[in-house]
């Protein structure tokens, strides 16, 4: 078995989409839409297959995320080596964007740096393997 998607709800699918295609090479699908419900979404794939739904529709709640929260927390990407989530961190950082964490070594073992999406949703860069 393998996870076929994640999805998650967003206020703003364009901008999202626009963020993962740009800092994350997604490829972006149409956008979908239901008239009847108004429900929209878009499928982002990824370089080895992984694939994230971003999605919307009317009348959405929109609770602010704390840091330590049940349910989603972020999404985990690897990137390269250390070097690229250095580098991916200075670029997020100097495009404006929260750095929740700056590169780092973890205690079990992975380099990792942590930004937050314009809506507040985390995303994780990962180095490949352990160190």
């Amino acid at each position: 078995m393998r996870i076929e998607h994640v999805a998650m709800y967003v206020n703003d699918m364009e901008r999202a989409r626009d963020f993962f295609v740009k800092y994350f090479k997604a490829d972006a699908s149409e956008k979908y839409h239901n008239f009847k419900s108004g429900f929209s979404s878009y499928f982002l794939t990824f370089d080895d297959g992984a694939r994230l739904e971003i999605m919307q529709r009317p009348k959405m709640e929109d609770d602010p995320k704390g840091t330590y929260r049940t349910g989603y927390h972020h999404i985990a990407i690897e990137v390269g080596d250390r070097k690229d989530v250095d580098d991916m961190v200075k670029r997020l950082q100097d495009d404006g964007y929260r750095i929740v964490s700056g590169a780092r070594a973890t205690g079990d073992g992975y380099y990792i740096g942590i930004v937050a999406d314009e809506e507040g949703n985390e995303v994780e860069l990962k180095a490949y393997g352990t160190f």
